[in-house]
């Protein structure tokens, strides 16, 4: 009886008129920034915090919270249109999406990933409704030594994002891993591959590493170009036809994104980037025809948005339940709750059910707004493959750069921009993708951080680290899943030099 009352009053609160005009604002604002490259959720909410000061307690954190997951929708639009990830989340629907654009069909790659995200986000939502105290005790069974098993299989399955080459693939993971342990040691202080120079003790801005490696990369390979090659951008197709013609060949990448979305999600630091790359790399792997990735696969646009907007939705488990950030961004809405004199934790749906529970339904709310909002549009989103490339290309790097100093205010991010930007150039013109490159400046770090502690809590002792179930599965997934991946890339190797004989 107690839950209904706390239901009836979220309710009750949702449908007021400050509540309401929030969760739109918050959408609205999501959305728009998601469209700016690199400018993304952390440095949005950072800026937008203290307009919440004088703001109710539940208006404010449905605010916030629509700024967050509108993010999510509005980064696959430039990721898909001009091939430069909208947030850091976004990246992987580069690899798919700029290429359907450049073939003439931005409206079915938009009207894709709009339905993917609608749907993760409802499925992201009702997995909060249903399963959030049990969902919240399987979080408290990760152990350090069970997230770096979990991140390693991560880290091995990037193999399949990207181009046609395993190897290449494991090559640039590699590579990524490097960059990501630039800085200072966790545990001693000491710097790390910094060469003396001071920028780097903190290490390299992801948000600065995707722009060079997605943005500058794309500007410089279509330098020559008067437009871009899409001219032929299906504007006539309608929504409703399309729904009809392709629903059949993305509701099943759409309901595996958002599952793998809603698991990651629920883990405490991982969040919509890793289960982004992760539903990409699974969707490859079960395709039937996995060389259509990466040359326009709808498949490759909706998995990972169904993934990253799932996973969006059930960040905010460990956060309400456990008042454990369920990714950095979450972060900023626990200081934000605390501000405003909320509790976090599993007292918070008991102590204010009409804030936990307004804020949960205001994610349904928000997410319909979304859709209602952004089907319109689609026919404005995709006339920007219209404009000439003179026009369009320089506001692109002007955007780049706007968005890589907001984060850290820092020029020396804009010289990693560049630099990024040229080497990522020269590694696309080597056949070798960058998408494995950043999943591995993504997971390398933690992968170590929590391979050390556990090392530590089991005293140097690797056999009793890895003898959990949970660690021991995941550890005979990620061997398995080298052994055949390598053993498949050589024998395709193998084949190919005896039919050139």
């Amino acid at each position: 009886m107690n839950d209904l009352d706390g239901v009836l009053a979220g309710l009750s609160s949702l449908f007021q008129l400050q509540t309401l005009l929030s969760c739109f604002s918050g959408v609205f604002l999501g959305t728009l920034i998601g469209v700016l490259p690199g400018v993304g959720p952390l440095a949005a909410l950072s800026l937008l915090l203290p307009l919440t000061y004088y703001m109710d307690p539940g208006a404010a954190l449905i605010f916030l919270s629509g700024v967050y997951y509108g993010t999510q929708y509005g980064g696959a639009i430039t990721s898909i249109l001009l091939n430069i990830p909208g947030t850091a989340t976004s990246a992987v629907t580069c690899i798919d999406g700029g290429p359907m654009a450049k073939a003439g069909r931005a409206h079915q790659a938009l009207t894709a990933a709009l339905t993917a995200s609608f749907v993760g986000s409802m499925i992201g939502i009702a997995v909060i409704l249903l399963f959030a105290p049990l969902l919240a005790v399987v979080g408290f069974m990760f152990g350090p030594s069970e997230y770096f098993a979990a991140l390693l299989l991560g880290l091995i399955a990037s193999a399949s994002v990207g181009g046609s080459s395993a190897l290449k693939n494991i090559a640039m993971a590699v590579l990524g891993v490097l960059l990501g342990v630039i800085g200072l040691d966790v545990n001693s202080g000491i710097p790390r591959f910094s060469f003396g120079v001071h920028e780097l003790y903190n290490g390299l801005s992801i948000v600065a590493l995707a722009m060079g490696l997605f943005g500058i990369t794309e500007v410089m390979g279509n330098i020559n170009l008067s437009r871009l090659s899409s001219s032929a951008a299906d504007l006539s197709a309608r929504t409703s036809r399309f729904w009809a013609n392709t629903w059949p060949l993305i509701y099943r990448p759409i309901l595996r994104g958002s599952a793998i979305g809603a698991f990651f999600g629920t883990l405490p630091g991982t969040g919509p980037g890793i289960s982004s790359f992760m539903a990409y790399a699974f969707e490859k792997k079960v395709a039937n025809e996995p060389d259509r990735f990466g040359h326009g696969a709808i498949e490759g646009v909706a998995a990972p948005e169904a993934a990253n907007n799932s996973a969006a939705m059930t960040a905010f488990i460990p956060t309400l339940m456990l008042g454990i950030p369920g990714e950095v961004v979450m972060s900023l809405l626990l200081g934000a709750m605390i501000i405003h004199g909320l509790q976090p934790g599993p007292m918070l749906a008991t102590t204010h059910p009409d804030i936990f529970w307004g804020l949960i339904f205001s994610f349904g709310l928000g997410n319909v707004l979304l859709l209602a909002m952004n089907l319109p549009l689609l026919r404005v989103w995709a006339a920007l493959l219209k404009v000439p490339f003179n026009l369009l290309y320089p506001m692109i790097v002007v955007l780049i750069c706007i968005g890589s100093y907001s984060v850290g205010y820092s020029t020396f991010d804009l010289y990693v921009v560049a630099a990024t930007g040229v080497i990522g150039y020269w590694l696309v013109k080597a056949d070798f993708s960058p998408a494995p490159l950043l999943l591995g400046f993504v997971l390398g770090p933690m992968v170590e951080e929590n391979f050390r502690r556990a090392m530590l809590m089991a005293r140097g002792d690797l056999i009793q680290m890895a003898s959990g179930p949970i660690t021991a599965g995941f550890l005979l997934c990620s061997a398995g899943l080298l052994f055949f991946t390598i053993r498949a890339e050589l024998t395709g190797r193998r084949a190919a030099a005896l039919a050139e004989k």
